[in-house]
């Protein structure tokens, strides 16, 4: 997204509660299984008085928040065990300088996994890079443990983090702010209580790494922001210990193997020498397939005929992966997967992206993962599902996590909603990067990977935006493809944008167009998409982060305005774009950010902006076309004819030239030369793309019907400009007339409106914008010709 300027807000109100402070961390997740995960560990903290701070928006889960197990639901859906204890809660908590060493006092306490400038972490205040930041608590290891390694892991933390257990460090420290990392501390316990203490230093936009829309700048909502927002500094995911064997599983790779009826998998471990795995697919409690193969070497477990996965019928297998030592089953993790194939084919010629072998149109929005109480983590679990089953409600198959890599739990409610997924691999600051930032972006990057590539909905990753940080672009998608070939690989969303390099491979070409829908097509090797359009905005009032100071592309000035605006783009999309080449698009957004008032929804989750059932309706409309036959309306080039109007009462109107404009006006048999050559037209294969046309004046070849600032004309021209103007896509219209849209502008159609001719948009706010009788003022009958 482009950056645009915007203004101002005051704080609104939080109902402030106490929270009881509990020492026994307990959760519960039914997984697709069946099978109960509680955590059952022991952890205590300085039993101090705390609070949240008043959140400047309130979410419906604000207040819903637990003080002591916040997040209590198992955080790693697809690699399960019963035993676990969740460290999420309050801990002490101190900042120094960057480069000082563990405090001797930890004055506060913050509520983990919440981010220091959030609301609901209790601190909600700016830190910068010359800050870091501490954390500490105690916590016991429940005996029913003994004889385990224990496990310690951090979902995320931003950026770099180093763990003590009782005054030791654990392991290296980590740096990534969007992955997942663990320590095996088990020699650092001392079978009592035990002391963790973790700093965090983020330089957010002045350092290096992968950063995202995170800025440093006032936590209190402000003018001006754009289309960067409040910086998330520290833990921002759940903290929770895990005892497993000496040997354990690590990882599951899973890949569906359609063509062969299997499923490919790699168990991958720890200490595994000498063992084997053993993989069984299950579903309802039955076993479908089951096979042993070497740890950390793909083999094949036979899924015959599989139950696809697809957005309308998301079905998941359960998954078991046993650790085995001989006879003898030393670990046991449970799992889930969907069967799927994800690829590109030529569907009536054109190249476009295929789910289970199977073209249908991908129409999403983009999804920046912002609340305005926790900031990066949703204040619940419900939270982090509603955003993803709104997209469902909308119509919506697919969505584009827009440069943040969410929590585990994310993907696993994608994966049960049935979302398709594009994941952007979070940007570098703007600026170029050097060779240390690149090489950790890269590392960042396929941990990334590794951590989500068995999700059955992640189906493209996304490389680069609009040139944020960008280098070499072709380098890194022909990597990214060979790191998982499983999935689409989009090298530059936003080619056209803001300076961005196109690599010139990968499968996807990307353009960024708003308001859109723009003219992106595809290539000999590449399927066409629209990685951002839109940005309809709505400001509504005691639903704004700051009041007055939100943007947007194009401000509308009501509900129905935006309700017309933006089915005229998916109608457009369906009936003028998708017929030449686009294969999906992506809509900003699906929530307001900040000062960003361009969401279908308000930052606060509080109010659904649009009507929902006639924005489902456009999009299935859009996802059901793209299942029939998707070759464009045709008409016969070379030959001359005269557009009538359909409009009732008017149909005796015919599009002609006067004076240079274009007009409708009655033309019958006993009508004068001049009028009858004026009202024909020849036409010819479109001057700016041959699969539209134009239409050349009868008595002025060489001049066309041409669109200037939304007026009609016939006119004579040369140019890019002039040829774009002067070619109109047809899409089919009611009883068999036309619909002429605007090829440079496919959301716009040619109108008549008091016997001018327009361009008019659905949900525009020009006179002839005007709703009545759009359909009937802008759909024409192509007639024999009044001049032949």
């Amino acid at each position: 997204m482009r950056p645009m300027s915007p203004a101002l807000r005051r704080p609104g109100t939080w109902l402030r509660r106490r929270a009881r402070w509990a020492t026994t961390a307990l959760a519960a997740l039914t997984l697709v299984g069946g099978t109960a995960l509680t955590a059952t560990g022991t952890a205590t903290a300085a039993p101090q008085a705390w609070t949240p701070k008043p959140s400047p928006m309130t979410t419906p889960w604000t207040n819903e928040v637990p003080t002591t197990t916040p997040l209590p639901e198992y955080p790693r859906p697809q690699l399960t065990r019963p035993d676990w204890a969740n460290l999420n809660g309050i801990w002490d908590f101190a900042v120094t300088s960057a480069d000082a060493g563990q405090p001797a006092t930890f004055t506060e306490q913050i509520r983990v996994p919440f981010v220091a400038e959030s609301a609901l972490s209790g601190i909600q205040r700016r830190i910068t890079q010359n800050d870091k930041l501490w954390y500490k608590r105690t916590f016991t290891v429940p005996a029913g443990w003994n004889g385990r390694r224990v496990q310690l892991h951090f979902g995320a933390s931003d950026w770099r983090t180093t763990v003590w257990v009782n005054g030791r460090q654990a392991g290296a420290a980590h740096s990534g702010g969007f992955d997942a990392f663990s320590h095996d501390i088990t020699d650092l316990l001392n079978g009592g209580t035990n002391t963790i203490v973790v700093s965090v230093w983020d330089p957010t936009e002045t350092g290096g790494q992968a950063v995202g829309k995170q800025r440093i700048r006032d936590v209190a909502p402000h003018p001006g922001g754009g289309i960067f927002y409040t910086a998330a500094s520290g833990i921002w995911q759940t903290v929770w210990l895990e005892p497993t064997a000496p040997a354990h599983i690590t990882r599951l790779d899973m890949v569906p193997d359609l063509a062969n009826n299997r499923l490919k998998v790699t168990v991958r471990g720890a200490g595994t020498n000498g063992h084997q795995a053993r993989v069984t697919v299950s579903t309802g409690g039955s076993t479908v397939g089951t096979a042993t193969g070497p740890v950390g070497a793909e083999f094949t477990v036979p899924v015959p005929n599989p139950r696809l996965w697809t957005p309308e019928d998301p079905f998941l297998y359960d998954v078991r992966a046993d650790l085995l030592s001989g006879g003898t089953t030393v670990d046991s993790v449970g799992s889930y997967t969907g069967m799927r194939s994800v690829g590109l084919a030529r569907v009536d010629g054109l190249l476009r992206p295929v789910l289970n072998g199977q073209f249908v149109f991908q129409t999403g929005t983009l999804d920046q993962g912002y609340w305005p109480d926790g900031i990066y983590t949703a204040p619940t679990d419900a939270a982090l599902r509603h955003d993803l089953q709104k997209h469902k409600d909308l119509g919506f198959n697919m969505v584009r996590k827009h440069i943040k890599v969410e929590p585990q739990r994310w993907f696993y409610w994608a994966d049960r909603l049935g979302l398709l997924v594009w994941q952007d691999m979070p940007s570098m600051d703007l600026r170029t990067p050097d060779a240390a930032a690149r090489t950790q972006w890269e590392a960042e990057y396929d941990r990334v990977i590794d951590q989500h590539r068995s999700s059955p909905s992640l189906i493209m990753w996304v490389n680069q935006n609009e040139g944020w940080g960008q280098y070499d672009q072709a380098r890194i998608a022909t990597e990214v493809k060979a790191y998982d070939p499983s999935r689409l690989v989009n090298n530059m969303s936003g080619v056209n944008c803001c300076g961005a390099v196109d690599g010139g491979n990968g499968d996807i070409v990307d353009h960024h167009v708003y308001v859109g829908p723009g003219t992106t097509v595809p290539s000999a090797t590449r399927a066409a998409v629209l990685g951002e359009f839109g940005g309809l905005g709505l400001k509504v009032a005691g639903h704004e982060w700051y009041p007055g100071g939100g943007f947007s592309y194009e401000d509308q000035p009501s509900a129905a305005h935006l309700n017309n605006r933006l089915t005229g783009l998916l109608d457009a999309i369906r009936e003028v774009r998708m017929p030449r080449g686009l294969s999906a698009s992506v809509y900003t957004e699906i929530t307001d950010v900040e000062n960003e008032a361009n969401g279908l929804l308000t930052y606060d989750r509080q109010v659904v902006k649009v009507d929902e059932a006639r924005i489902r309706a456009a999009n299935r409309a859009l996802v059901d076309a793209s299942r029939g036959s998707t070759a464009p309306l045709t008409l016969p080039t070379g030959q001359y004819r005269s557009l009538r109007v359909t409009t009732p009462g008017l149909t005796d109107r015919y599009i002609r030239h006067k004076d240079g404009a274009a007009f409708t006006e009655v033309v019958g048999s006993a009508s004068d030369a001049l009028l009858k050559n004026d009202a024909t037209w020849r036409i010819v294969a479109g001057l700016a793309n041959s699969s539209c046309y134009s239409f050349e004046s009868r008595n002025y070849p060489g001049e066309y019907l041409r669109h200037r600032e939304y007026r009609v004309y016939k006119e004579a021209g040369s140019g890019d400009l002039f040829r774009a103007d002067a070619t109109f896509c047809p899409v089919r219209g009611a009883n068999g007339g036309v619909r002429l849209s605007a090829y440079n502008f496919p959301e716009q159609y040619l109108r008549h409106y008091d016997a001018q001719l327009w361009l008019a948009t659905p949900g525009g706010t020009h006179t002839w914008d005007n709703p009545a009788l759009f359909t009937e003022d802008t759909t024409w009958t192509v007639e024999a010709p009044w001049a032949p």
